[in-house]
């Protein structure tokens, strides 16, 4: 089958490469018919949390990095941002590897002008910054619950049902989740709001979405272990997040094309942190 979709632009993070629940059939089928001039991996590429509890690497997971390096060859710029489970290859920023570029972060200008700042997001993450015990132990029950899924969704397909991710609808259920993705979307639009851009672009929390933070375009790519969701700049500057394999849960913000001032009319407000990263790499 051809390729069928070329953007100026894609992202795309959270594989977590490692772990027996990331969907490489629908990561490779995805990398198989989607060209960009631009690919960031926006962080969690590797699991190495899993990979030092057992070691999991099963074909499909060196055919991902293969078709990656093979994006890099063939011409398209990919940057890597490491992200928490993969931070090993922080030690590398500034580097590049088979032609992919490491950096810790990066402004993105858009086809229209816009600013983005893009990162993986979990070094505003409370959890992860104050608290890393608490981390791996969330780590551990979300990991029961993709378990869990598996076993759900093996059940659905003998009944010719479609791809369903229950972790992702507890998510949207539990009242502390949702509170705690409205205190991340705001934390990253005070980090583009700091450095004077128009938007952020961040993986980190599996949820991907597309919404106005006040004044400020948050962008979430999401994941390839519940949503396989990416987010794709357009040649015109449109951005869209684009659903690999359809979620039977409701959506917040996933919407077909994100214009400006499209945001939701419920505003969060953003809340101040400190900005604590090493600066911006263009």
């Amino acid at each position: 089958m051809e390729t069928s979709h070329r953007y100026r632009t894609i992202w795309i993070s959270d594989f977590h490469l490692g772990m027996k629940a990331c969907r490489t059939s629908y990561l490779l089928d995805f990398l198989r018919h989607n060209e960009s001039e631009v690919l960031y991996l926006v962080g969690d590429i590797f699991d190495g949390w899993a990979l030092a509890r057992s070691w999991f690497w099963a074909q499909k997971h060196n055919d991902v990095i293969q078709k990656l390096l093979r994006k890099a060859r063939k011409g398209t710029r990919v940057v890597y941002l490491p992200g928490n489970h993969d931070e090993f290859a922080r030690d590398y920023v500034g580097l590049s590897f088979g032609e992919v570029v490491i950096k810790d972060e990066v402004i993105h200008v858009t086809a229209d002008g816009r600013r983005l700042v893009v990162l993986h997001g979990d070094n505003f993450d409370g959890v992860i910054r104050h608290a890393r015990w608490i981390s791996l132990l969330g780590a551990k029950v979300y990991r029961g619950l993709l378990q869990l899924n598996r076993l759900v969704n093996s059940v659905r397909r003998l009944f010719g049902m479609p791809y369903w991710s229950l972790a992702g609808y507890l998510k949207h259920k539990t009242k502390r989740a949702v509170q705690f993705i409205a205190d991340f979307e705001s934390a990253m639009a005070n980090v583009a709001q700091s450095q004077n851009a128009d938007g952020v672009v961040c993986g980190h929390i599996h949820y991907a979405e597309m919404r106005d933070v006040g004044n400020i375009q948050y962008f979430n790519c999401g994941d390839w272990v519940e949503s396989c969701t990416a987010l794709v700049e357009h040649f015109d500057g449109t951005m869209e997040l684009v659903r690999w394999a359809r979620i039977d849960h409701p959506s917040r913000g996933i919407r077909p094309r994100y214009q400006q001032g499209d945001g939701q009319a419920t505003r969060i407000p953003i809340i101040s942190l400190p900005v604590a990263h090493a600066g911006t790499a263009r």
